[in-house]
């Protein structure tokens, strides 16, 4: 990220979102949101504000699992080192503003709208947890039932704990760990996709991780079928069995606490050893949960003309001739905003997403095929069903009748089936020449 932010022609606006798109391939115009931080940037990060600060709220980055102040920095390598004052927990105090040496505290900035004009458009919008419903398997009900995303903050060095492995409803470590598999995936009632193995290599990565600083801990990992299709993933996974964790093929259905001890009791069935139920005993329970698409992504889709495909994320050009590109000419998917990847899958996509809009960009012009729709306006009824079912947003319905952007528009003919005044054809595939060609057929015959 900071070697990013310090690349020369690269301009990063963090704590901003889109607000809209038009125009086309070599010439849209974004409207990107620079969201007020209410600290300018004369801000050298020294952090004397967040010393006087009295206002708490939840730390997003750590899932939550501690408090930060009110302003404050989203995390320690965020670039650029510059505050930011969260108004939902701000009391106005003004503390901040009083031992701030450079005066960067601003409590009367705005909202800033920036217009950039660019070439083509990458799309990059990663992933969020799935996130169960409260109750399900003891989520959000019992305080040692905890996702991946939770405890991947645990074991972090500058998480809440510092990295030391405790249970969060007494801070003790436990002795027995179970992970459970495919929480929100694979399941009719939820998402029916995999998350492409990830969380299968998570659990595995975690639990080799629990397993190496401490050594006498039980680990064990309730799993449907292990997903572990990668370079050297399946002998990863197996060094993880060498080291003691075990592997239990099974379903769980629920978890219960014990009141007393707030320890996890569950039933389970050995499908691979046994026909015989068995009720385990666990002091934290660490749920797998699926990739699912991140928040926002169907504002994006509205803002770029853009489609999901039924598991919400977005929809590539083609799924296996072309996963790169969009339907729309200059905008291209990166990473895991067509589909769950792993981090060396969204490298490789990122790549190829670049040296796909690189090999666009290079020339002076771009070639269309001029296979597309005509109108003719004075046979058009003004309807807009071909403004409605135009897959690619080409089609504007005007006082004069309809238009078609001939840059948007594919030739796919969506229109021509739809228009009830046959007011629209495809330039090169009008009916006289299918007439001909099928007079000269038959004339042979």
């Amino acid at each position: 990220m900071l070697e990013a932010a310090r690349t020369p022609g690269l301009n990063v606006y963090t704590y901003s979102e889109v607000e809209d798109v038009s125009g086309f391939v070599g010439n849209f115009n974004v409207k990107i949101r620079k969201r007020a931080r209410y600290v300018n940037n004369d801000c050298n990060g020294c952090g004397a504000c967040f010393d006087v600060c009295p206002a708490y709220g939840y730390d997003e980055f750590n899932e939550g699992m501690n408090p930060r102040k009110a302003i404050y920095v989203s995390f320690a390598q965020a670039v650029p080192s510059i505050a930011q004052i969260d108004m939902t927990r701000c009391i106005k105090c003004e503390l901040c503003k009083g031992v701030c040496e450079v005066k960067a505290i601003d409590f009367d900035q705005e909202d800033e709208i920036v217009d950039v004009e660019v070439g083509s458009i990458i799309v990059a919008t990663g992933w969020d947890e799935y996130e169960p419903e409260t109750g399900y398997l003891g989520y959000n009900v019992y305080p040692n039932v905890i996702t991946q995303m939770k405890l991947e903050r645990i074991l972090a060095p500058n998480g809440p704990t510092v990295g030391h492995l405790v249970r969060p409803s007494d801070g003790k470590k436990p002795e027995k760990i179970l992970f459970i598999q495919c929480v929100g995936s694979r399941d009719l009632n939820m998402n029916t996709y995999c998350s492409a193995g990830v969380c299968c290599m998570i659990s595995i990565k975690n639990s080799k991780l629990i397993k190496q600083h401490y050594p006498e801990m039980e680990i064990s990992v309730a799993y449907m079928d292990i997903r572990a299709a990668g370079k050297d993933y399946e002998e990863y996974y197996t060094a993880s069995r060498k080291e003691g964790i075990r592997y239990i093929r099974t379903n769980v259905s629920k978890i219960q606490e014990d009141p007393e001890t707030q320890n996890l009791k569950i039933i389970i069935q050995n499908t691979l050893s046994s026909t015989r139920l068995k009720e385990l005993e666990y002091d934290m329970v660490i749920l797998s949960c699926a990739m699912v698409p991140a928040k926002g992504v169907e504002k994006i889709k509205g803002i770029l003309k853009l489609e999901t495909s039924q598991d919400g994320f977005f929809k590539e050009f083609h799924s296996r001739l072309n996963p790169i590109d969009t339907k729309i000419p200059g905008i291209v998917l990166a990473g895991a905003s067509q589909s769950p990847k792993s981090i060396g899958e969204s490298i490789a996509q990122g790549r190829a997403a670049a040296s796909s809009l690189a090999r666009l960009m290079w020339k002076d012009k771009y070639r269309i095929l001029l296979i597309r729709a005509t109108v003719d306006k004075d046979r058009c009824a003004k309807c807009g069903l071909c403004e409605l079912n135009c897959p690619y947003d080409a089609i504007k319905t005007l006082a004069d009748g309809a238009e078609v952007n001939e840059i948007l528009c594919r030739g796919c003919g969506s229109c021509l089936a739809n228009c009830p005044s046959e007011a629209i054809t495809l330039r090169y595939y009008r009916e006289p020449q299918y007439e001909k060609q099928i007079d000269a057929i038959l004339e042979e015959i």
